[in-house]
């Protein structure tokens, strides 16, 4: 499908900033073209009222968000508490739904990839069951290796279509401090898989242009497969 499936290592890894970066991005170059946005599941407050706030999305809630948790809590358990079921089948709709409307969707995760969404499908499952090609944001820090090997091994166990790394700065650290936490050049050596970029560390990560700005230093032909990249404003 055209979309793109933002998985990461744990919760704050950096999933959010990389999708407000591609949005913020995809909105300043292409603005006659349709962006999506889907947060795959919610638990608690956070993304759908922050991407409400944040872009100007022609989406109402319940396609921003199909299914949402009012505790913070693992979805199984949340669901629990609230006497509910995980209807997955209402975000498979969404997601059906936005791939047909728009050029293309970005899909948010929740948690790592192996984040339960129910008692027997994580987040790498729902990936490999519906089809969508992915990135993992790994937030760079010290341990950020072995959760980015550790990721990449789960993916190839479940079948997850993973095509590349996007490391996070969680703080503003120097190159020197870059290259010692998460050397990207180990990194790919021990995962086999593309680091298609680092996200700097943004004071405020509410400022579209500086979001923009950092998507631009992706590797976004890899990111954004099969879209025409030529920003319309270059016409």
């Amino acid at each position: 499908m055209n979309s793109l499936l933002i998985a990461g290592t744990d919760t704050d890894a950096g999933k959010t900033v990389l999708t407000s970066a591609l949005a913020a991005y995809w909105q300043m170059y292409f603005p006659d073209r349709s962006l999506g946005i889907l947060k795959l599941l919610q638990t608690g407050t956070g993304d759908r009222e922050f991407y409400t706030r944040l872009l100007a999305l022609d989406q109402s809630p319940q396609e921003l968000n199909p299914l949402h948790f009012d505790a913070p809590l693992a979805p199984p358990i949340a669901a629990e508490r609230e006497g509910r079921h995980i209807e997955l089948e209402k975000v498979w709709t969404a997601l059906q739904s936005l791939c047909k409307g728009k050029d293309f969707v970005l899909v948010e995760a929740l948690g790592g990839l192996g984040s339960p969404l129910t008692r027997e499908l994580t987040v790498a499952d729902i990936g490999r069951d519906w089809r969508l090609k992915g990135v993992l944001v790994v937030p760079v820090r010290l341990g950020a290796i072995g959760q980015a090997v550790a990721h990449v091994a789960l993916a190839r166990h479940t079948g997850f279509d993973l095509k590349g790394i996007v490391l996070n700065c969680v703080k503003a650290y120097s190159e020197q401090e870059i290259a010692e936490l998460a050397p990207v050049d180990l990194i790919q050596s021990l995962t086999q898989i593309p680091v298609l970029g680092i996200l700097p560390h943004l004071d405020d990560p509410t400022d579209l242009t500086k979001l923009a700005r950092a998507a631009s230093e992706l590797d976004l032909e890899r990111l954004l497969p099969g879209v025409n990249l030529v920003p319309q404003t270059s016409k």
